[in-house]
């Protein structure tokens, strides 16, 4: 493929590379100085291969995997409606990684490195074909079994817009890569040709009668009474792609094509080597180039010295406009895809149960604002909890507007008694107050509608610390409407107008490190306030508020009859003196900290002496780790554990592992004799 002068293909450049650029500006965040409300990018959001596995996961399942929406859902049949009606559109004009081939190629021709050609019908050509469509059938397979998406553990995009930080497998993600960056270098287009399922898929569409055939043939089958494997279906897909790819690489049913003006063309073979795919454009004896690899990219109607070629719908249409077409026309399904996806949603999950000798009638009820339902793994831990209430029987999530509709019969529970058994009271804290300097706080309780999710709750005590008011915690207790209590400084006084413009907000504006607003979408809807004020003292109340960490350990021991048995070290070391070896912290509370609290316990239960650990307020009302420990163990010998450099983790019998601390420590803590 030889360099072909930006202007002359400037439709594909304009919108190739600038997808590139939009792309790489918001996954390294570049895009938020310009933009500071820009939010944190997904890389799935758009991708229609993930639309496609999300689509046939429904089929298979009846359900999506992971996040995917009908937006990617969309994007996937905006590529399908393309490639059926015009071509490839979306791997000419679209694709992030067709940008990066094709910035592969012109840097290798700068470099004046003679490419590798692999001729279209060669052997080779033949042969490296097939593993564009075994990928088709490993991603499809292993999505539509586990509900994720597979194509995340290898998709060379993925991996380079996360970081490497996504749910990839390393090795999958390095190989892929690899694929693209040193074969593209080498040979044109040598991921898109023979390694990118997204282009096997779309070359399987070009010949859509053929496909329409598998369903018609799957329904025939159904009527005598038998059934077809669904991945014999996935596998007879991707045999019949590949089996018309190399025997019969000339579909002809779409709307806009390659013409060749036979008269004008002297057969110089520019165009030949100005295809990023190899295609023999003069080999065409009637005009029009029907290669099934054919994306419209332009590249040899630009290359032509005797514009003996053109992009148009009809060999009579001549007009220089149509070179725009496929650019347009790829826009335009992109935005209506997008348009679409918004404009619907397909329920993540769709299950029912106990329905076998059921015979009544069931009613549905809508619950709104759960934000802790947001993918498929949380929308199956949903319905486990819906399965332990008799007289509920199914259930559909929608995920990306957090509703479900639960199925119930009327006549076992009501939609208010399937509200009570589903609410989760919570508490969260806004501020910390000082007890120096605050004895006791005032309660005020409001009653607050729609509020079925605790993170509700986070998000409304995030709003008060917003405000900047000495608001220090709230806590959630199911009524009808859901009572919240405010727990305040002494000497803050909220009335209802207030109350009512926190609560009844439609976005969380929390500001990001670095600049930008994070918006989340809120529905609660203030009620009233409860008459009267109560009060807590300030232990009472940080007591109450302190998520605490307990561990307590065992140990193996021999009993005077000399068996071995295990027993809890508390029991063994009863009656004996026992310590407390103390490190206190204000920040122990933190998340990013209580995650490392059970690596800490799991290293420090492997010396004998070692009863317990815990996180709990000390006498002081501070956040502090406590070891509970007795003879052997020294204080001196807990210190050297815990301020260690590498911890020693067992996961499970027979995997022990040495790991880095997760925690340092700046001094060493206190001991004194437990109570």
């Amino acid at each position: 493929m030889k360099n072909i002068p930006v202007k002359k293909n400037l439709p594909r450049y304009i919108l190739l590379w600038g997808v590139l650029a939009a792309i790489i500006l918001f996954v390294t965040g570049l895009v938020k100085l310009v933009i500071p409300a820009a939010g944190n990018p997904d890389p799935e959001s758009f991708c229609p291969m993930g639309g496609l596995q999300a689509l046939a996961t429904y089929f298979v399942r009846g359900s999506l995997p992971c996040s995917m929406s009908s937006l990617q859902i969309m994007m996937g049949a905006a590529l399908a409606a393309g490639v059926i009606l015009f071509s490839k559109l979306f791997c000419g004009y679209i694709c992030p990684i067709g940008a990066v081939e094709n910035l592969l190629t012109r840097l290798r021709n700068a470099l004046k490195v003679k490419a590798l050609r692999i001729n279209n019908g060669s052997i080779a050509d033949k042969a490296l074909r097939i593993f564009k469509y075994a990928l088709v059938f490993v991603i499809f397979y292993m999505t539509c079994t586990a509900s994720e998406l597979f194509c995340k553990n290898l998709d060379p995009y993925y991996a380079a817009a996360t970081g490497f930080k996504g749910e990839i497998t390393l090795w999958m993600s390095i190989v892929t890569l690899a694929l693209v960056i040193l074969g593209g270098f080498l040979v044109d287009n040598f991921w898109c040709r023979y390694f990118c399922p997204l282009g096997a898929i779309s070359n399987t569409l070009k010949f859509w009668i053929c496909v329409i055939a598998l369903p018609v043939i799957v329904w025939l089958v159904s009527l005598t009474g038998a059934t077809i494997p669904w991945w014999v279906i996935l596998a007879a897909f991707c045999l019949m792609g590949y089996c018309l790819e190399i025997f019969h690489s000339k579909p002809k049913f779409q709307l806009v094509h390659v013409y060749r003006d036979e008269v004008a063309c002297n057969h110089c073979h520019v165009c030949n080597l100005a295809c990023p795919y190899a295609i023999e454009i003069d080999s065409f004896g009637k005009g029009k180039v029907t290669s099934v690899d054919c994306t419209l990219c332009g590249e040899c109607v630009a290359a032509c010295r005797q514009n003996a070629l053109r992009i148009s719908a009809c060999r009579s249409c001549k007009s220089p406009v149509w070179k725009w077409v496929p650019a347009i026309i790829a826009v335009v399904l992109l935005t209506l895809g997008i348009i679409a996806g918004n404009k619907f949603e397909l329920p993540t999950i769709n299950e029912t149960w106990g329905l076998e000798q059921f015979d009544g009638n069931l009613e549905t009820m809508t619950m709104k604002g759960l934000t802790t339902v947001k993918c498929y793994g949380s929308s199956m831990a949903f319905k486990a909890r819906l399965e332990k209430i008799a007289g509920v029987h199914g259930v559909k999530t929608f995920v990306r507007e957090h509703r479900v509709v639960i199925k119930y019969d009327p006549a076992v529970i009501s939609a208010t008694d399937i509200e009570r058994l589903m609410f989760v009271p919570s508490h969260f804290r806004v501020n910390s107050p000082s007890p120096a300097e605050v004895p006791y706080v005032k309660v005020q309780t409001i009653r607050v509608e729609k509020m079925y999710d605790k993170m509700s709750l986070n998000y409304l005590g995030l709003q008060m610390r917003l405000t900047g008011k000495k608001v220090y915690g709230v806590d959630s207790q199911y009524d009808c409407p859901v009572r919240v209590r405010v727990y305040m400084d002494p000497s803050e006084e909220l009335d209802k107008a207030w109350y009512k413009e926190v609560v009844n907000k439609k976005t969380l504006d929390m500001p990001i490190h670095g600049g930008g607003v994070k918006q989340t979408p809120i529905d609660l809807e203030f009620v009233k306030i409860e008459e009267g004020l109560d009060t807590l003292s300030i232990s009472d109340y940080l007591h109450y508020m302190f998520d605490g960490f307990n561990a307590s350990f065992n140990g193996r021991y021999t009993d005077p009859d000399g068996s071995s048995v295990v027993r809890k070290r508390a029991q063994q070391y009863e009656g004996k003196t026992q310590y407390i070896y103390e490190i206190a912290d204000q920040n122990y509370e933190k998340p990013i900290i209580r995650k490392s609290l059970p690596f800490l316990s799991n290293w420090l239960s492997s010396e004998e002496g070692v009863i317990s650990f815990s996180l709990c307020l000390n006498k002081d009302l501070v956040p502090a780790l406590q070891v509970r420990y007795a003879a052997p163990v020294t204080a001196d010998r807990i210190w050297e554990m815990m301020s260690s450099e590498t911890w020693t983790i067992t996961y499970k019998e027979g995997d022990v592992r040495e790991e880095p601390a997760r925690m340092k420590f700046e001094a060493p803590g206190v001991s004194f004799k437990a109570e």
